[in-house]
Parts: C-alpha cells; structure tokens; sequence
C-alpha cells in the first residue's frame, strides 16, 4: 500500500505543479488513465493486463459484521489478500470508540485446496499450481477470477462478503469442471477458536471462529460445480453454533444490495456519474449496524463503529435517507437524533460529538466543534424531506434546543462562537469558523419552514427567519473577505490563506460572493489531483469539503464548471487507482471509505444538480442545473416528502426546461427558466 501512495503523492505533486502554470479560469484536468472498467451490469471489473503491482483495499458491511479487504496483485500476477474482520457489537473493556473486537486473517491461514491433488497457492518453494489473477470485479460483494495457464481442469470464482444481518463475513471458492473427464477437488478440514480475556471482554468473552464449510473431496463431472466457503464469525456462545449456509448468505447479501439500489435511481447521459452514484448508495447505506441501542449508521475504517457523530450521521448522510426510500436508513437516522436528544439539558451545556460504544458512553475530546449547529442543520432537512408529521414533532424539541444553543453564543459581531470544528484542532479555526455559522444559518431557514408546518405561532415561525436574515449580514461582514486575490471568505477571523471550506455559504444558499469563491476552489492554489485541499500549499485533502464543494457550485448556477470537476473527481474514485467510493482524508486514514462521504456524493444530485430544497412536508423547491450538453436527467423512485415519485428534467426550448413529477401514474409538468426555481407539491 505504501508504494502505490506513493505513487499518488508523485501524482499529485506533479499535477500541482502543472496547475501552478495556468490561471483558475484555465485550470486543465490531468488526463485519467482508468484502471477499472463499468461493465453493462453496474459493477466495475479490472482486468489485470499490466500496471502491475498494484495494492487497494475496500470495505463492505453488514448489521452485525464489516469486512476490510486490503489485495495486492504482485509483479507475477499473484493475488494477496488480507481480511480483517471487525464484529461492532463484540466489545472490549473499558468502553470506548474503538473497542470493538476485529482480527485479521491472511492468506496463509487458510484451508489448503487442491485439484487433482496438487495445492493451490502454495508456497513457490513447494511446488503445486501457482494462479494468476485475471480480473477483480466489485458491486457490494468482491469477486476474483483466475487465469487458467496452469489449471486447465477447472474454472475458479472467488468471493468475498459481509453476512446481511450476522456476525460473520464469508469467502467462497465455486470450482467448475471445464475439461472433459471427471475433476477431483478438496478442501481441507479446517477449524480455528480464538477467545478474548474474560476480564476485559465485555458482558462475556468472545470467540472468533474461522472454519471451512462444505469442506471435503468431492469429484467433478464435466460442467459440474461445487462451492467451498470459509466463514468468519463471532459468538459468546461457542458451543451453540448453527451450520453456515454460504449461499443463503449470498443471496441475502444480494437481495440487500437490491433493496439498496432499487430506490432514488439516477439517470443521465454520463454513465460513470450513474454508477457512482448507485456505488455511493451502497457504502452509505450498507454501514448501519444493529446494536442495544437500535441502528445506528458508522462511518467505518477499522474505527468507527456501533456510534454515531453530529457530523457524519446527523449533518452528512441522514439528510440522504431521507430520499433514499431504504427503511434501515430512516430508522437509524431517527435514531441517531434520538440519542443526541437523550443529552439535551437545562443548562445548555454542550451535546457530545459523539456517542459510541452501541450508546453506553460518549466522546466529548474535542469540546464544542458547533456539533449543535451540525445536528439542528441535519435533522431541520431530514425532517422536512421525510414528510413525516409525527417523525417531525418528535425531532423538533431537539432542533429547537440546538439553535438555541447557537443563539446563546452569537458573539458582538452577530455570529456563532465554537471551540473548533469538525477537523478538531487539525487546522486552525479561529473562536467562530464559517462552518458553524453556515449550518446555523441554514438550520435557521428550515426551521422557520419546520415552524410552520407544526403549526406553531406565527411570532415562532418568523423569529427563525428573522434571525436567519441577520445572520447572513453578518456572516458577510465577518467571514467576508479578499483572500490571495479572490473576492471570498475567510474561515475565521485571523485567517489569511485560502480554505477548502468557503465553499460552505454556496450550499446554504448565500450566493454574494460566489463567482470569487467558486474561482478560489477550481484554483491552482485550492484543486489538488484528488479534489480540494484543506489549506492552500497543504497536500491534506478530506473528500467532505470536495463534495459540498460541488454541491454548492452547482446550487450557486455554475453548471459546467461543477459537472467538468463532477465527472473528473467521480472517475477517478470509482475507475481509478483507489475505488469504488468517496474517501475521508488522506494522508490521515489512509483514504478510508467512510461511509457518510458517500451520502454526501448523493447529495450533489439531489440537492444540487436537482436543486431540491424542501420547502414542507409535502413540497419542496426544485431548481434543476441541466447541463448543456445533456437532454435529459431524471432521479427515479424518490421516497420523499411523503410520496413516492419520479423527477425528470427535459430540455424544452432555448432558456427552459421541462420538469415533470410523476406519481401514481399521474404526471405533471412545469416549464422553468434555466436558473429559476419552481415550488413543487408532491
């Protein structure tokens, strides 16, 4: 892994260097050499044919179970793997964020197999049969084919995946006989326990069991199949196992990754933005696990599981379910607002970042990061886009206590005071950062439609837009600023470089200083060859800022200008070097796939290529960004504002579009001046 980083890095540096060259209006994209392939069917496929060596890791989940993949493919076209195995709800003493048990099993643990007695993937000095990769193909489960130079008897389909609702992650290895005389093959029994310390485990101790399933030798006729599996599971009650039927998991684990794909379908001419779209819904919803204390949606990456975070779930992903028709997705979303709401208190003292440990304790390390205005942002649009009444009126005691806590510390020049933000101390941001204060102001416009719609006074109702319309003066007068020649925002108030982050007051709909803030993100100083840099001459990079970034540019009316760095930003993580979905950060992690990022990537369509605001329960504000050279976008099956529907926009004429919502087989069309919004009741 730390040569192919390398490697980017080398990239990187030399892409800066170019960008260096040329003006923020001329910033040229570096061409992109696609590693992975879109195949007919949505998944991706490498073909390995060269580039070799090559290292990459992925992560995939289950309710119970995430399995993190780190594989490289040598020089000789040898394939590594390594599975580690992280169970959310297995817990260590004493509790914290990351006490979860996990284990990490490498090839050389395995069961030997062999055909025809002679060993697959032995070590070279022993002889046997040596396989080559052919391909690696991904679509919420990992499959590897193998090259048949030196086994002409048999076809080999490896699998890798989560169990959909256990604690266990599974490999299969399907043997078919292409040769025409029978094939002998056999997996070795093979078994082994692993028990954590009774002292330090948490309610009892846990085994870890890996153990082969329908192991044994069994004979090939010609075209004849037979599957071997391995299974990773742990229980704290060893001697009470059930038999593992391998492909009763894959089918659930298939039937679950349709149900995720099946809603909230998006379609254009663009047949990479399509599929990363479907890939991100996958990652952002796949990662919620069931604990004690209900769902509860984690980012991941071998850290981050069984809790939850204000900025993660309540401000990044759980506005996403709220379109995203999957039920799992709604019912941790309510439930992450729930547990936040259990620390609301008289005295106004600050919510926890975080709360982890499946609920038993919180994470309070980096003090106040405007983790209230996070959640009031959050759950004011889950609220209104879910369409729920009653779901609304059990989330508004909460919305309404986090914005009161930011209006409690409004300073003397009228905006909100936090002691960091959401990177922590990482980088500096001052005693109030535009971050908090954007998230406060678009709370605040939510909440005076929320208000409205529980039917509350109309002095209730008002004061939220009031507020609303004060703040945003004086988030212009703090935060307004000419930093390094661009007419923008400062992040705090002694900040004299560029920051990814002024990219915030464009997706909260502030458009005073867009064209100055929208050439300082595309600008040589700020676009890095993996999106924006956190700090202008810093190469730290986190995929959150790039993709609210994009948002806001296509909110703001740039169109091409967003779709241009849209469709390079989306290429390079789903046919790339690093693939399949948005990273966190690097070089912090790693490029981790959390999975929050990936419902922020959704968010760029729904929020900002749709330009779907809401507006109530049952309506919401649609101004749709058709980019020039496509005649038709549509987001199919939208389970929002209580309804369920289709959103389809048609070029009409010159400076118009069509745009037709579709519902119970009933249509109806509104024609749009290119730019314009029109307030749509489903």
């Amino acid at each position: 892994m730390n040569c192919c980083l390398r490697k980017l890095r080398l990239i990187s540096l030399i892409f800066f260097v170019q960008l260096r060259l040329v003006s923020a209006q001329q910033l040229v994209l570096p061409q992109q050499d696609n590693r992975w392939a879109l195949q007919p069917n949505g998944s991706i496929t490498w073909n390995i044919n060269g580039t070799l060596p090559h290292a990459d890791h992925i992560e995939m989940s289950g309710e119970k179970v995430s399995l993190w993949i780190a594989y490289s493919v040598d020089a000789e076209g040898l394939c590594h793997l390594s599975r580690t195995v992280v169970f959310p709800t297995f817990r260590m003493l004493p509790d914290d964020t990351r006490s979860h048990i996990a284990y990490t099993f490498d090839d050389n643990v395995l069961p030997r197999i062999y055909v025809d007695d002679e060993l697959l993937w032995p070590d070279a000095a022993k002889g046997g049969i040596s396989l080559r990769a052919a391909s690696i193909n991904q679509h919420g489960f990992m499959r590897i084919a193998y090259r048949t130079d030196n086994l002409k008897q048999v076809n080999i389909e490896h699998s890798l995946f989560p169990s959909t609702d256990k604690p266990m992650a599974i490999e299969t290895y399907k043997f078919t006989n292409v040769s025409n005389k029978p094939v002998a093959v056999m997996m070795e029994h093979l078994k082994r326990e692993t028990t954590t310390d009774t002292l330090k485990s948490k309610g009892a101790p846990h085994t870890v069991i890996m153990q082969s399933v329908n192991d044994g030798r069994k004979i090939l006729q010609p075209g004849q199949s037979y599957t071997f599996a391995i299974d990773y599971q742990a229980t704290d009650h060893p001697d009470m196992l059930q038999p593992v039927r391998a492909d009763l998991e894959e089918q659930a684990r298939q039937h679950r990754i349709d149900e995720i794909l099946t809603p909230l379908q998006l379609k254009t001419p663009d047949s990479v933005l399509n599929a990363m779209f479907a890939f991100a819904k996958i990652r952002a919803t796949e990662s919620i696990f069931k604990t004690k204390a209900g769902y509860m949606h984690g980012p991941g990456g071998l850290s981050y599981y069984a809790a939850i975070w204000a900025n993660d779930q309540a401000e990044y992903v759980n506005p996403y379910f709220a379109f995203s028709g999957d039920r799992i997705g709604n019912l941790s979303a309510m439930n992450a607002y729930r547990l936040f709401a259990g620390y609301m208190n008289p005295d106004y003292e600050p919510l926890p970042s975080s709360i982890v440990a499946e609920g038993d304790t919180v994470w309070k390390g980096a003090g106040d990061r405007g983790d209230q205005a996070m959640i009031a942002y959050g759950a004011s649009r889950y609220a209104l886009t879910l369409g729920n009444a009653d779901s609304a009126k059990r989330l508004w005691p909460l919305i309404s206590w986090c914005l009161e806590y930011n209006r409690r510390h409004i300073n003397t020049q009228g905006v909100v005071e936090s002691q960091s933000d959401e990177l922590e101390g990482r980088f500096p941001s001052g005693k109030a950062n535009l971050s908090t204060n954007g998230l406060y102001y678009d709370a605040l416009i939510s909440a005076s439609f929320l208000a409205g719609q529980l039917h509350l006074t109309k002095k209730e109702t008002g004061q939220y837009a009031q507020r609303a319309s004060v703040l945003k003066n004086a988030i212009e007068k703090y935060f307004g600023a000419d930093i390094a020649g661009y007419h923008t925002y400062k992040y705090y108030k002694t900040n004299t470089v560029l920051r990814s982050w002024i990219c915030v007051p464009l997706t909260m709909g502030i458009y005073d200083r867009s064209k100055g803030t929208i050439d300082a993100l595309f600008s040589h100083e700020l676009w890095t060859v993996d999106g924006l840099a956190t700090q202008a001459g810093n190469d730290t990079f986190w995929d959150r800022s790039t993709l609210y970034a994009l948002r806001g540019v296509l909110q703001a009316g740039e169109t091409e200008r967003a779709v241009r760095f849209l469709k390079y930003y989306s290429q390079r993580r789903l046919l790339g070097e690093h693939v399949p979905y948005a990273v966190e950060a690097y070089p912090e992690g790693n490029q981790r796939h959390l999975s929050a990022e990936s419902g922020l990537y959704c968010r760029i369509f729904t929020e900002g290529l749709f330009g779907m605001r809401p507006a109530g329960f049952n309506s919401f504000y649609c101004c749709p960004r058709l980019p020039g050279d496509w005649d038709y976008m549509s987001l199919d099956n939208v389970h929002a504002f209580g309804s369920v529907f289709n959103l389809s926009v048609r070029k009409k004429d010159q400076g118009h579009l069509l745009v037709t919502i579709t519902r119970n087989g009933h249509s109806h069309q509104y024609v749009v001046k290119s730019g314009d919004a029109v307030k749509i009741s489903v």
